[in-house]
């Protein structure tokens, strides 16, 4: 059994879904796919979480436009609105009751109450559309046999719970193709949880993980792993095989083609990754897997925006310690905030961290009670694997720098 992730842009349209079916009409193995929402759709609906918890008068609006993108897509694969499936039709009624209930006081619960319907719908519509084109398979919800904690927003697997009921769920080869959904679980109380913005990815591997796949492939926009983002970066080279370790450490950095949490699942089981562009599905692509020597590769550049350095000093001039480290540290957990990048000197401690939504000045003011706090925001953290002089040169070229840190293979700088 092999395991198939398509993101967003493998989804973005109906013709993107049409290609989504040729790729799975190449395979005759047992398949599990793992479908994101389409295009953009989560920047969408985060917008429609926020209006709904605020009580806006463009919530309607805004919902009118998540449903048209979807019925207009339905639309042009089933051959016109009348002809979509009630499946899909059911989905969107849904999204449309949740907002007709007056929201909780707990934005993150609610987030994650609307924010899964992109995949939801989304990955339906692939399945109504598989079926269409004689690909039998059977749609699942995930929300039925991917148990976490109630940690909204970032749920963590509770794994004895999910593999039960996923080796319950998905019984091969009694269906040869499932269907199913990324980042979104669920509470054993039936609650809908997210693994973390772009989860898709780790979801794959999850199921990857639980069912003993053969392999995982992520299909993509682009040729594989490359050395840069393509977007940002005008050359750059793929890169044809990689370790487990090296792509923890690049996706952990902020590399995007892979979501930071995919690798452990997987490297547990020792399942291979392939990362395939599902413009070209021919080329082979990246493949992940175990290496037991080292890789000599090209410098390898990832970048992270909305960053933010934080600097702590005690108000008596004295030593940090790691009591200072640990209530620092401690304070900013609480708040979810995600560290970067450390240091420290004699009477500072100098910290990278995600700027988050909201918070950081809430933040600020409770650990002035015990620190003198300076902060700088809008900065970029550059992360260069394999690096060399040349390449540190040329990305700090007419940027100011405001931390660095090397060690053998990584460098970090935190610029502007």
């Amino acid at each position: 059994m092999k395991v198939f992730k398509f993101g967003g842009a493998s989804v973005k349209d109906a013709a993107a879904v049409r290609n989504v079916a040729s790729i799975v009409a190449r395979y005759p193995d047992e398949l599990t796919i793992v479908v994101s929402a389409m295009g953009k759709t989560t920047n969408l609906l985060e917008t429609l979480v926020k209006a709904h918890f605020n009580s806006w008068d463009e919530k309607l609006e805004i919902f009118a436009e998540f449903r048209d993108f979807h019925l207009r897509i339905a639309g042009e694969l089933f051959g016109s609105v009348e002809d979509i499936p009630t499946e899909i039709t059911a989905l969107i009624g849904a999204v449309e009751n949740r907002l007709n209930q007056p929201p909780s006081l707990l934005f993150d619960f609610e987030y994650d109450q609307l924010i899964g319907f992109g995949e939801l719908v989304s990955s339906q519509m692939v399945s109504c559309y598989l079926q269409a084109a004689g690909i039998a398979n059977r749609w699942i919800d995930i929300r039925g046999c991917l148990r976490t904690d109630d940690k909204f927003r970032e749920a963590s697997v509770n794994w004895k719970w999910s593999e039960m009921l996923v080796n319950n769920t998905f019984r091969f080869p009694e269906n040869r193709v499932y269907v199913t959904q990324g980042f979104i679980g669920s509470t054993v109380a039936n609650l809908t949880t997210t693994l973390g913005r772009e989860g898709s990815d780790f979801t794959a591997a999850i199921l990857g993980n639980l069912l003993n796949a053969e392999s995982v492939t992520i299909w993509k926009d682009v040729p594989g792993v490359l050395n840069a983002d393509p977007k940002l970066f005008s050359e750059t080279v793929l890169l044809k095989e990689l370790s487990y370790r090296e792509a923890i450490e690049m996706t952990y950095s902020g590399a995007k083609v892979i979501h930071p949490k995919t690798m452990k699942p997987l490297h547990n089981k020792g399942i291979a990754l392939q990362v395939k562009s599902f413009l070209e599905p021919d080329e082979p692509g990246t493949i992940i897997h175990q290496i037991d020597h080292t890789l000599e590769l090209t410098p390898v550049f990832i970048t992270k925006e909305n960053q933010a350095v934080l600097t702590f000093s005690p108000y008596d001039f004295s030593f940090i310690t790691i009591e200072d480290i640990s209530n620092v540290f401690a304070q900013l957990s609480v708040k979810r905030f995600k560290v970067n990048m450390i240091q420290q000197s004699a009477i500072d401690l100098n910290l990278v961290v995600d700027t988050p939504e909201v918070g950081l000045e809430s933040a600020v003011l409770e650990l002035r009670k015990s620190y003198q706090v300076k902060y700088n925001t809008g900065l970029t953290l550059i992360t260069i694997r394999h690096y060399t002089e040349e390449s540190i040169g040329k990305l700090t070229a007419g940027r100011q720098v405001f931390m660095e840190q090397r060690s053998r293979r990584t460098v970090k700088l935190a610029v502007k």
